[in-house]
């Protein structure tokens, strides 16, 4: 049994286009009544060889929007979904300092079913936590396809994500819903929309590894090990499909294997790293740099920002550097074309403005499963 740590549930991504919050936060259409606190729910797989398989598909593409996080509302989103594997598709959020978060989809065995499943977590703080949900809901309506996923282990009773794909438009709307592994009623955590941009890059990783493909990635067919699942401070056994390690930095490698973990970031297929070093220069070092991985350059040859309005809508992947920091590690990346782009933020507004210092563009090929490094400096061109 772990020792129990304070859990971090995050669940993270956006939305697009104008919409009311009650347009996106019932996506369902209907409204089941919810379980009560600390009462996890039967969990009853959906099988894939009957319906929900082309899930795999609709989840591929480079999704651009809007987020709403509890209180917040981020205006701006990215979120990078290309298969892994010829069952597994990934996206990853690197989120700076702080941390990173992940949510794949892939084929598996579980409760004897063949299904899909979600694995999702990341690092937040020095805290690694990744949770394990499984399809047991799908809809496919006049309108717009509708699918669910549970907690593996406590059902929608503990926590939960529902995806609907409405069919006049290429768009995405996902909710994802937290009790706090059983403190309370689940409730909405996240609300997203998104449109699809960009599908090339997602079709070029399906052409290269041969997705989708009906065949098990990870095979749950016996279930999880038991004395590596968190128990949550006052249970007896564990109530989620949650597995949980801490320590003072945020270094995936040793904190993977740590939390018992049954698939960490070393078996991931295709995935690379980036090392991203930065000269400052004379950027003093309290201000704060922004890290962008794009497909299209987000500056000119003398380092001004783009006059390619959309150039910006390529962002892959934005993490946020503080405190004085001059270094980035880039630990699950698609293998591809991109450009790097480190923006000094004068003004502290955390986005791209007029006054802030930038380079000129900078561009990286990544191969599959590779180890890369990339300095970056000349931080002067003040657009």
């Amino acid at each position: 049994m772990k020792t129990p740590f304070n859990l971090f549930l995050v669940i993270f991504l956006i939305t697009l286009t104008s919409c009311s919050t009650d347009d996106i936060r019932n996506i369902a259409g209907s409204s089941e009544p919810k379980p009560q606190p600390g009462q996890p729910t039967a969990v009853e797989p959906v099988d894939i060889n009957s319906k929900g398989f082309e899930l795999m598909q609709k989840m591929q593409g480079h999704w651009v929007g809007r987020n709403l996080v509890i209180a917040t509302d981020y205006t701006w989103f990215g979120w990078d979904y290309r298969p892994i594997s010829a069952s597994h598709t990934f996206g990853i959020h690197e989120g700076g300092s702080a941390g990173n978060l992940f949510n794949s989809f892939f084929v598996s065995n579980f409760k004897g079913k063949r299904t899909l499943m979600i694995r999702n977590g990341g690092v937040l703080n020095g805290i690694y936590r990744t949770s394990y949900f499984v399809l047991d809901k799908v809809e496919n309506n006049a309108d717009s396809d509708y699918y669910r996923f549970v907690d593996a282990r406590g059902g929608d009773g503990i926590m939960f994500m529902e995806y609907r794909f409405p069919k006049a438009t290429d768009s995405l709307y996902f909710n994802a819903y937290t009790s706090n592994l059983g403190d309370r009623i689940p409730n909405r955590h996240m609300t997203f929309r998104a449109k699809r941009m960009h599908p090339e890059l997602a079709q070029a990783a399906a052409a290269a590894t041969n997705y989708p493909k009906n065949e098990v990635e990870i095979d749950f067919a016996n279930g999880f090990v038991e004395e590596n699942l968190y128990v949550k401070n006052g249970l007896t056994e564990a109530n989620s499909a949650t597995f949980l390690a801490q320590q003072e930095n945020n270094d995936v490698f040793e904190m993977a294997p740590l939390s018992g973990d049954p698939y960490t970031i070393l078996d991931h297929p295709s995935l690379s790293i980036l090392n991203v070093k930065i000269e400052r220069g004379q950027v003093p070092a309290d201000k704060t740099l922004l890290v962008y991985l794009s497909r299209d350059p987000l500056t000119d040859t003398e380092g001004f920002y783009s006059s390619d309005p959309e150039a910006f809508n390529t962002l892959l992947h934005f993490p946020v550097l503080t405190q004085g920091e001059n270094e980035f590690l880039f630990t699950y990346i698609h293998p591809g074309d991109y450009y790097v782009t480190i923006i000094a933020d004068m003004d502290g507004d955390l986005a791209p403005s007029e006054g802030d210092l930038t380079h000129a563009q900078r561009p990286i090929t990544i191969a599959p499963e590779s180890e890369n490094e990339i300095t970056i400096t000349d931080i002067t061109t003040e657009n």
